[in-house]
C-alpha cells in the first residue's frame, strides 16, 4: 500500500471510535497491514485523534483516523473525549470497537446514537474473539474479528467497502465548465504570504480539474494579467483569481470575460454556494458591537499580511464605516458548535476540510440562524462584484 497524489481532503475518512484498549489502534494495524498506530497494554495510549492518508485496497485513497478512548478520565480525558466526538463531523464511515469479552458500555451506545444522528454509515466490530465465551450473533451492523490473529480482517474490509456511499458524482471543481482547449487564466499573487516554492491547494487542484476537462491553464501573477490578456491572441474561457486580489484583477479583466475565485468554487465544489452568497449580504445588517467569526479549515503561519486575520477584518471595518465590528477566529478544528454569539461567520474555502465537514459547519451555522459566507463570496460581495463574479456559475448549479 502507497500514498499516492490525492489530496487527504479528497479521500474516504474512516473514524475508528470505542473504549480505551477496545483494539482500535491494533485493528488499524490489522486493517492497512502495516504498525501506524502505537498498541499498548496501558489504557489511554492514544491521547489525540491521529490521522493516516493511504491507498487501502479494496477501498483505494483513504484517511484512517485513531480517536482517543470514549472511556478516558480526569479533565484532560473529558477534552479527549470531545476531540474523539470532533472527528465524527468529517466521519463518512464509522467503525464502532468493542472488546468482545467485555460487550456493549453506556459510552459505546452513547456514541452509537450520535452516529445514527449524524446518518454516517458505520459498522460495530466485535474485537478480541478470541477471548469470547457467547455465541456470536453476525449482523448488517456488526461483524466479530481479531485484530490479533487477523481472523476476518479481509472480511471487515470488505463490509467497509459495501458502506461506501453510493451518491451521485460529485460535481466537478470546474471541468464542467470548460471545453476542450479553452484556455483558463489562473491569478496567484506572489507575495509575503504566499508559500515558498509551491502552490497552494485550491491552485493545484484547480489545474488539475482543468487538465482532466482538456483545457489549458495559464498560471499568471496579478502584476502580469494585463499583459497576458493582451498577448493571449483570444478571450480566455474563464479568469480564476485568488480571493485577496480580487479588485484589481476585476479592473483589468474585460467585462466580457467571465471572472470567479478559487473560494467561490469550492463553495460549489463541497458547501453550498447560494447559502454562502445570502450570508455575504448579511454583512448589511450588522450592528455596533456585533461579533463576526473567521473560520479556517487548516492551522498555518500567519504572516504580517494575512488575510484572513488581516485583510479581510480592515475591509469590513471600511466597509461598515466606523461601527465596532469584533473579530474573532477559529482554525483547524476547533469549529465551535454554540454559534450564538456570533452575527456572521466568514469561512475560508474549505480546501482541507472534506465535503461532509465543510457541510456539517454550514449546517451548524444555518441551524442556529446565523449566517455563513465565504472568503471569496464575501470580498467580492465589499468590492462590489460579487454578481459578475458568480454569473458563469449560474447555469451550473
Amino acid at each position: 500500500m502507497g500514498l499516492n497524489s490525492t489530496p487527504s481532503a479528497e479521500r474516504l475518512h474512516i473514524g475508528i471510535f470505542g473504549k480505551r484498549n477496545a483494539g482500535k489502534s491494533s485493528l488499524i494495524n490489522a486493517i492497512t497491514g502495516q504498525s501506524l498506530a502505537i498498541v499498548s497494554d496501558i489504557k489511554g495510549t492514544t491521547t489525540d485523534p491521529v490521522s493516516k492518508a493511504m491507498e487501502l485496497l479494496p477501498l483505494g485513497p483513504v484517511v484512517m483516523i485513531d480517536t482517543p478512548g470514549l472511556d478516558d478520565v480526569g479533565v484532560l480525558g473529558q477534552m479527549r473525549i470531545s476531540k474523539t466526538y470532533q472527528v465524527l463531523n468529517k466521519t463518512d464511515i464509522a467503525l464502532l470497537v468493542i472488546d468482545g469479552s467485555i460487550g456493549m458500555s453506556k459510552e459505546d451506545e452513547a456514541l452509537l446514537e450520535v452516529v445514527k444522528e449524524k446518518k454516517i454509515p458505520y459498522l460495530i466490530v466485535v474485537n478480541k474473539i478470541d477471548e469470547m465465551r457467547e455465541e456470536m450473533e453476525e449482523s448488517k451492523e456488526r461483524i466479530y474479528v481479531s485484530a490479533t490473529s487477523k481472523l476476518n480482517i479481509e472480511e471487515l474490509k470488505e463490509r467497509i467497502g459495501n458502506l461506501i456511499p453510493k451518491e451521485e458524482k460529485k460535481r466537478p471543481l470546474v471541468a464542467d465548465l470548460l471545453k476542450p482547449l479553452d484556455f483558463v487564466i489562473l491569478v496567484v499573487p506572489i507575495d509575503a504570504s504566499a508559500p515558498k516554492g509551491r502552490l497552494i491547494l485550491p491552485q493545484q487542484q484547480t489545474i488539475r480539474d482543468i487538465i482532466e476537462a482538456g483545457a489549458v491553464s495559464i498560471v499568471v501573477k496579478d502584476t502580469e494579467l494585463k499583459e497576458t490578456l493582451e498577448k493571449l491572441g483570444q478571450k480566455p474561457r474563464l479568469v480564476i483569481t485568488d480571493s485577496q486580489a480580487f479588485s484589481e484583477v476585476a479592473k483589468q479583466t474585460p467585462d466580457d470575460v467571465p471572472l470567479t475565485s478559487f473560494s467561490i468554487l469550492f463553495a460549489r465544489y463541497k458547501g453550498d454556494l447560494w447559502e454562502a452568497v445570502k450570508g455575504a449580504r448579511a454583512i448589511e445588517n450588522l450592528k455596533d458591537g456585533d461579533t463576526i467569526l473567521m473560520a479556517e479549515g487548516c492551522t498555518h503561519h500567519r504572516q504580517c499580511e494575512d488575510i484572513g486575520t488581516v485583510k479581510i477584518p480592515n475591509w469590513i471595518r471600511n466597509y461598515t464605516k466606523g461601527k465596532n465590528i469584533r473579530i474573532e477566529t477559529c482554525s483547524g478544528t476547533e469549529f465551535p458548535s454554540d454559534l450564538s454569539k456570533y452575527r456572521l461567520i466568514v469561512h475560508c474555502g474549505g480546501c482541507t476540510l472534506n465535503e461532509r465537514e465543510m457541510k456539517y459547519r454550514i449546517r451548524c451555522a444555518v441551524d442556529q440562524g446565523i449566517p455563513i459566507t465565504n472568503y471569496g463570496i464575501f470580498i467580492a460581495y465589499m468590492k462590489g462584484i460579487l454578481e459578475r463574479s458568480i454569473e458563469p456559475l449560474n447555469s451550473f448549479t
